[in-house]
């Protein structure tokens, strides 16, 4: 795989990643900031806009290691056992949103929760979403080093 290619999947895995930094970091605390009408108002308007947007990123973000993997597939290796275990984790994080963060998201579209829950639900939200964000950075450096694997091999010594 040509050089210039492993450094734009890897900008855009990594654009992904800074992604879901940012919404830990920034969206998070200011969703906790809210009154519980105001996350709901807010959530009305952002959260279906939000959705999109991450789902796009993730969407690609997923076909880059599974693309990786596929790429390596004839080969022997540890390029091909990075590639697949970026794979992994990336399936990891893809099911962690069906497993948790869709209905909790449906949740919060829906107005349902009252303000204790949402208080607490916000807070599990959130050290979920950090799992979420370590299990993307596993994938990421697995892909790293799938890429480093394959040129170092490709380099003559």
């Amino acid at each position: 795989m040509k050089l210039r290619i492993q450094y734009l999947l890897i900008a855009m895995f990594s654009i992904f990643v800074g992604s879901q930094i940012t919404e830990a970091v920034l969206l998070v605390p200011f969703w906790k900031s809210l009154s519980t009408e105001g996350f709901y108002d807010y959530y009305a308007e952002w959260g279906p806009k939000l959705g999109k947007f991450y789902t796009i990123l993730t969407v690609i973000a997923l076909l880059i290691p599974i693309g990786t993997a596929v790429h390596f597939r004839n080969k022997s290796g540890s390029a091909l056992i990075h590639a697949m275990i970026s794979t992994a984790f990336a399936i990891l994080f893809i099911a962690m949103f069906y497993l948790y963060f869709k209905d909790i998201n449906q949740h919060f579209l829906a107005a349902s929760l009252s303000p204790a829950q949402l208080k607490s639900t916000l807070t599990t939200w959130g050290r979920w979403h950090w799992v979420r964000v370590l299990l993307e950075i596993f994938s990421l450096g697995f892909l790293c080093l799938c890429f480093n694997e394959q040129d170092r091999k490709a380099t003559p010594q």
